[in-house]
């Protein structure tokens, strides 16, 4: 994957990320700059997704650890358990801010 079709792919993954919280009627706050998204929840905890151009990876800060996506067949997947972005993602929202949050 060229450095182009990552960026393309990070934007979209973190545009379908906002439209979801948009969609869901959750109590999340988001702001993305930079390709940096920030997911706020009302216990004043932040998810932070950021890309990793060098890499080519997604990664994933929350209050329960740092995680790093790859981009394989079509989905961004975890280096070290091999699970899914939006599947790990939904848990991690859920496991932080109480929230049910269905991105996949």
């Amino acid at each position: 994957m060229n450095e182009s079709e990552f960026e393309q792919r990070v934007a979209e993954t973190l545009l379908r990320i906002e439209q979801a919280v948009e969609k869901d009627g959750t109590d999340i706050e988001f702001e993305n700059v930079g390709g940096i998204l920030t997911l706020e929840f009302a216990n004043g905890s932040k998810i932070i997704l950021n890309k990793q151009g060098a890499a080519k990876q997604l990664w994933v800060a929350a209050k329960s650890g740092g995680f790093h996506y790859g981009y394989h067949d079509g989905q961004w997947i975890n280096d070290q358990n091999g699970k899914e972005l939006m599947t790990e993602l939904s848990r991690l929202i859920h496991e932080q801010s109480g929230e049910e949050i269905n991105l996949t």
